[in-house]
């Protein structure tokens, strides 16, 4: 069996809600005010921001050393 595997099933459903929350954000395409931006989303679906384009969205994520992931 794949170690990694065999980890996340050892995960208590707490622990795992709170797995890659301070490692990875989410980038999700919204309107605001009618105009297309993206909102960033923490790994546990926590509102962090909203940004004007997915480069601003990239570039913010990766400034504050977490990796972003995109939600379509």
């Amino acid at each position: 069996m794949n170690p990694t595997a065999h980890y996340f099933r050892q995960l208590s459903p707490k622990d795992f809600a709170a797995f890659g929350v301070n490692d990875v954000a989410y980038l999700k395409p919204v309107e605001v005010n009618g105009a297309q931006a993206v909102a960033i989303h923490a790994a546990d679906g926590t509102p962090l921001t909203v940004v004007p384009d997915p480069a601003v969205a990239m570039a913010t994520i990766r400034q504050n050393d977490m990796e972003p992931l995109s939600l379509h």
